[in-house]
């Protein structure tokens, strides 16, 4: 997609990494069901878990803070409040799977997973590629085309530089 305002676009950005890295763990969790995890010495899956890691901590929050901070009050006030409280309740579904996820990626980065972390793992997986990725098509669809719309050059520009210096 072909967003017109600058926050749109590191927004966009952002979904095309995180939808990688879930499609990522979605594959390797097809490969590996619950109870089987894959061998410890999986060099995609010790990568996967460095980049999920690192997704969760560094991207996925910080995205989520700043559009509750700077995008979800500039909807409501433009009317839009609907799509913004709707969006901050998947966040706060959202985020404690991410969490949990990363705590058991932590866990099992040297050592691998046991079955029972690795059936852990799985269902949080499995839970949060389901409502991430169903989150960023809502925003892909409803949100950056709202913000396009919305926003003139000298907000757009602030957003970008706050957007930026979130990270």
């Amino acid at each position: 997609m072909h967003f017109r305002r600058h926050v749109s676009r590191a927004l966009h950005e952002d979904h095309v990494t995180t939808t990688a890295v879930l499609d990522r763990l979605e594959m390797l969790l097809g490969r590996h069901p619950p109870g089987r995890p894959p061998p410890q010495a999986d060099a995609d899956a010790a990568r996967l878990l460095k980049d999920l890691i690192a997704a969760l901590d560094s991207e996925i929050g910080p995205h989520f803070a700043f559009e509750e901070a700077c995008i979800f009050p500039l909807l409501a006030e433009a009317g839009d409040g609907e799509m913004a409280a709707y969006l901050l309740e998947e966040h706060q579904a959202i985020l404690p799977l991410a969490r949990r996820l990363a705590e058991i990626a932590k866990s099992a980065r040297g050592a691998g997973f046991a079955a029972g972390p690795w059936t852990q793992f799985h269902a949080t997986g499995a839970e949060l590629v389901e409502r991430l990725a169903s989150h960023v098509q809502k925003e892909e669809m409803g949100l950056l085309p709202a913000l396009d719309d919305l926003l003139d050059e000298e907000t757009d520009g602030r957003l970008a530089v706050a957007f930026a210096a979130s990270r």
